[in-house]
């Protein structure tokens, strides 16, 4: 699609930004001990830190990715949401209030509460890295996407932006201005997309033909085609995304419903949109874009998207990726070092839980919320067939030019404050763990001047990989960051709170194992091969991409074997059995 900057748009995002910046140096003097700058000096109410959890974990994933993923293929989508709230069940009931008892700044300072271990140090600081910047590609992928309308920029440009504007933060004040960040960001895109949701509701459908012959082409060199013919103002095709046919036959719905917008979707033909790649003979990939007639009920069952292929067909290896992908999600949420984090910037452990209910509720009406979204912008007549990403946006400004500017901003701080947490956890990993690991004796003046200068690195690595992935749904590749989180983290943290006999070399073995096997599982799989490298899927080297349900629990038995291995006896005292303390 023609994206043609907007001076509303321009404006609304700039004021944005700017609050954003000014909240952030207006915080900045708060952080200027180890506690204040990694978690907020612990005093952050429990309801701010709540829509804060909101905030943080309504990723650009969660926006882009989803309504994207919704508006190309139906409730495959929404099966992302359903996994994503899932996981808060995990973190509400098993790891919030004894994170909080156990830990100070890190997450490795839960695991490593017990032991003292230089081995569980080092295994969760480079655990930790590892998950935020694979987390941190979506989230840049879905910045370059945001700023191409706003600006006309290429996607390089967006991603760099959101970069440097998100080191700023986190420079300036860390978790302090990252917090209120969140709430902000947490609160607007709730309250705007209920908004857009209200919208999408009154106006209903309107039934619209499909026009014949119609293509759209991307060439290996990014040039695209419209039916045959350069892509322009005069040939862009609109409506793209309709409703073909209408119950009854009628030319629209009128005004309804939540419960009548399904029913009514359910009874129509709409028109989805499917993409093949032709190779060309000077090595480069055409990918061509056709329209085709689906029915309402057809979109709102499950399995069209590829990764969830498993639900409907009898592969066998279908069948594990779609549940290794529904545990990742599950298990991976209370794993996550930017979440697990944020439990330490509220006071006490009743704060930490209360404000998890918080979250829970407000990420729960928003996933709600998404499925009309999607379905919405799928109906819509405005979206770009070539990026899912920009399904949200590109609803808004089917409404209004100011509604677009409003949700385009709203996403942009989605992606601040989410990489603003994760480069906070990233930036805790080097400065107080493995510091820690190598013995070094740094003041608080030190630990937060070595955190800023992981933060500026661990972004401009962030900014490499944003443009490398360009172009992959957001809301998948974060499915990735979630297998990885809960194949190294969530094994080890569960048995620590309820085995006895978790050792630090079983702990620092769980966490290893699960990291290197899913990374490699990752990167030899036939999405990695065919999305990634360019080369055909089935030269890979694993049966399926989803690694979780092979690698999370592997973690879990080499965390008993190896504790089981390591475990020392009893000491005699007196003639009385002392446990000695297990430190690796």
């Amino acid at each position: 699609m023609i994206y043609q900057p907007s001076l509303i748009a321009v404006v609304v995002f700039a004021v944005f930004v700017a609050i954003t910046l000014g909240l952030s140096f207006y915080l900045g003097s708060q952080a200027r001990s180890a506690s204040g700058y990694f978690a907020a000096g612990g005093h952050i109410h429990w309801f701010v830190n709540g829509i804060a959890f909101a905030g943080d974990y309504l990723s650009a994933a969660s926006f882009l990715g989803i309504c994207g993923m919704i508006a190309f293929y139906g409730y495959d989508g929404f099966l992302y949401s359903i996994g994503y709230l899932a996981g808060w069940v995990v973190a509400l009931f098993v790891i919030a209030e004894p994170l909080k008892r156990m830990g100070k700044y890190t997450f490795a300072d839960a695991l490593d509460s017990r032991f003292d271990s230089r081995g569980i140090k080092l295994a969760a600081s480079v655990s930790t890295l590892a998950v935020s910047i694979f987390y941190l590609i979506p989230q840049m992928v879905g910045a370059g996407a945001l700023v191409k309308p706003l600006f006309g920029f290429p996607h390089w440009l967006g991603v760099v932006l959101v970069g440097a504007v998100v080191i700023t933060i986190v420079v300036t004040a860390g978790m302090v201005s990252t917090t209120y960040v969140q709430f902000l960001k947490g609160s607007l895109l709730v309250i705007f997309s209920a908004v857009l949701t209200v919208l999408i509701l009154n106006r209903g459908f309107t039934a619209a033909p499909m026009p014949a012959a119609q293509r759209v082409t991307v060439t290996g060199q990014g040039v695209r085609m419209v039916n045959g013919q350069p892509q322009s103002a005069e040939n862009d095709l609109r409506p793209v995304g309709t409703v073909v046919a209408l119950p009854g036959g009628a030319s629209s719905s009128g005004p309804l419903g939540p419960w009548r917008f399904l029913e009514t979707l359910q009874a129509s033909t709409v028109v989805l949109w499917r993409s093949e790649k032709i190779p060309e003979a000077d090595g480069s990939v055409t990918t061509v874009y056709t329209p085709t007639a689906t029915a309402g009920a057809e979109v709102l069952r499950p399995g069209n998207h590829p990764s969830f292929k498993g639900i409907r067909g009898d592969s066998v290896t279908d069948k594990l990726n779609f549940l290794s992908l529904m545990l990742a999600l599950f298990a991976g949420t209370a794993s996550l070092p930017h979440i697990l984090i944020r439990y330490y910037t509220v006071k006490d452990q009743e704060s930490a839980r209360k404000s998890t209910i918080v979250g829970i509720a407000s990420i729960g009406f928003f996933y709600v919320l998404t499925l009309y979204l999607g379905l919405g912008a799928m109906t819509s007549g405005a979206i770009d067939v070539t990026d899912e990403n920009m399904a949200a946006p590109l609803l808004a400004r089917s409404f209004s030019e100011f509604l677009f500017a409003a949700i385009s901003a709203i996403a942009f701080t989605t992606v601040l404050g989410t990489v603003a947490g994760l480069i906070v956890a990233a930036s805790g990993a080097v400065a107080h763990d493995l510091t820690r690991f190598f013995k070094m004796d740094l003041n608080d003046t030190n630990k937060i001047r070595l955190a800023r200068i992981t933060a500026v690195v661990v972004g401009i690595i962030a900014m490499v990989l944003g443009i490398v992935f360009k172009g992959m749904n957001v809301s998948y590749l974060v499915g990735w960051a979630f297998s990885v989180a809960a194949s190294a983290n969530l094994p080890a943290l569960v048995m620590l709170l309820f085995w006895k006999g978790t050792t630090a070399r079983g702990i620092t073995a769980s966490v290893t194992v699960g990291m290197v096997s899913s990374l490699a599982w990752i990167l030899c799989s036939g999405d990695t091969f065919s999305k990634v490298y360019g080369l055909p899927a089935s030269q890979a080297l694993v049966p399926f991409s989803q690694p979780g349900i092979v690698t999370i629990p592997l973690a879990f038995v080499v965390l008993v074997v190896v504790s089981l291995l390591t475990a020392r006896p009893p000491l005699q005292v007196n003639g009385n059995q002392t446990p000695e303390d297990q430190a690796g």
